[in-house]
């Protein structure tokens, strides 16, 4: 059989490809799965797909030549030092980043990083100009690539063009402090429909377009205007969700199961494990967890070897100042508790600064009593779901922040908590575990059957269609 090469009637545009460059023995690279929501979801959407997939290589430099994966044709985009340092840590990881997080830290604007904003996205819309065939769909996605839909629309007003937004989508104060807010509008509005991981997002946008670009809006609709054309584009939540089937049977072999007993063994065997798996970031509410297990341990409410944690703390943008300060305040916190509360053999927090291949988290998954999910705010948080989909047990407990996307669907299941508010996330982690087993299988069930029958497959087919039945589809 042939390898597929250009043009493609589907291609998906991201920051990121779904494979990264890394090196091995003897100065040799070669390309492995990239970490991530967005690849882990839209990986499962593309497997088997006739498309392509636009996106950075993840080093600076020129971009490698097309090549194909497990086939899939993969268009790298190169970036430049400077792009990486412009375009992707500053102006979408230092500007847009904190304004989408409720400003959680501050956000910090530069002019060069806009321009490199704008040089990149050019540089998007054009990858994926030149591998779209003629009335092709388009996928963008995420708000590194805000302006590409109308920029892509530019170059080729023949083809149906989607925005998914995988981060939360700020309140018009919020969003207004961007000095190039309508720009950014205008880039969206390119598109002909734009999907959102919850309908406040949605209307957060469309009251954007409203307040702040002077867009006639109707419902989720928006009417924008270039030139002598008048478009209508529609906004609405799509939530994102996970390959259920496939990480389940995953979670299932006996390899898996049989890691799940050693990780358990490793720590001690405590009576209770509890688990937090973030990427290492401010958003993500790591500090607030290790606080209220500090308080509980100070309390004697709970003490290893009978409690222990295990955090996962992903690297993440490490080259970006909030997120150095970051890490040094966890590592601190966590010496701290270790050096307070830990007994010979039993740690009280084992720290794990790495990230993990899907099988060795589906066992950690599986091996703990207890899930701490506590951002302070998150688009969806697919570790939730994933930690649902390992639990074919119907074991442990899921402790959920309500703002995340996640707790829109998981609500009924899971023991859902404010993370600001550091007492009441200490009563809900005790309910977590002391409720009674019978409490928390009934819990665990509910919370699979939705994951189940909202997968990622759903996901997607929601998606498409509403960008097939878009109001601005041309005849």
């Amino acid at each position: 059989m042939s390898e597929p090469s250009p043009p493609f009637d589907f291609v998906v545009v991201a920051n990121r490809l779904p494979v990264d460059r890394v090196e091995v023995a003897d100065g040799q690279t070669e390309w492995r799965r990239s970490p991530g929501g967005l690849v882990t979801a839209m990986d499962s959407v593309m497997r088997g797909r006739d498309g392509a997939w636009v996106g950075w290589a993840g080093d600076p430099g020129d971009a490698p030549e097309p090549f194909v994966d497990e086939g899939m044709y993969l268009c790298p985009v190169g970036l430049s030092a400077e792009d990486v340092r412009d375009y992707y840590e500053g102006f979408s990881n230092d500007t847009l980043w904190p304004i989408y997080h409720d400003v959680i830290v501050p956000a910090t604007f530069h002019r060069r990083w806009w321009d490199a904003y704008c040089r990149v996205n050019e540089r998007f819309a054009q990858a994926a100009a030149d591998v779209a065939a003629q009335g092709a769909t388009v996928w963008v996605h995420d708000y590194q690539l805000q302006l590409v839909p109308a920029l892509l629309r530019e170059l080729r007003p023949d083809v149906r063009i989607g925005w998914f937004d995988h981060i939360p989508f700020p309140a018009v104060e919020l969003f207004a402090q961007l000095p190039w807010r309508e720009k950014i509008i205008e880039g969206l509005l390119g598109a002909d429909y734009l999907g959102f991981q919850r309908t406040a997002d949605a209307g957060n946008f469309v009251r954007a377009c409203r307040q702040l670009a002077g867009k006639k809006t109707r419902g989720d609709v928006v009417t924008t205007t270039s030139g002598e054309t008048t478009r209508e584009v529609r906004a609405s939540a799509v939530p994102i969700s996970i390959d259920f089937r496939q990480l389940d049977e995953l979670a299932r072999s006996p390899e898996v199961r049989a890691r799940a007993q050693e990780i358990r063994e490793s720590v001690g065997n405590p009576r209770v494990l509890m688990l937090g798996v973030d990427r290492l970031d401010y958003t993500k509410g790591i500090r607030h967890r290790l606080k209220a297990y500090q308080e509980l341990l100070a309390d004697g409410r709970i003490a290893p070897p009978d409690v222990g944690l295990i955090q996962v703390a992903v690297p993440s943008r490490e080259r970006v100042d909030a997120y150095r300060h970051l890490k040094e305040e966890i590592e601190g916190t966590v010496g701290r508790i270790n050096g307070d509360y830990s007994t010979v053999g039993a740690a009280a927090v084992q720290y794990l600064h790495q990230s993990f291949d899907r099988a060795e988290m589906a066992a950690m998954f599986q091996a703990a009593d207890v899930m701490l999910v506590t951002p302070l705010r998150d688009g969806m948080n697919l570790v939730a779901k994933e930690y649902v989909t390992c639990r074919a047990d119907n074991g442990g407990a899921l402790v959920l922040s309500e703002f995340t996307g996640a707790v829109h669907e998981l609500r009924s299941g899971a023991y859902v908590h404010n993370p600001h508010d550091i007492q009441g996330l200490k009563n809900t982690i005790l309910r977590a575990i002391f409720d009674d087993d019978r409490t928390k299988r009934t819990r665990m069930r509910s919370l699979r059957r939705r994951v189940r029958d909202h997968d990622v497959q759903r996901w997607a087919s929601r998606f498409l269609d509403a960008l097939a039945a878009a109001p601005g589809r041309p005849d």
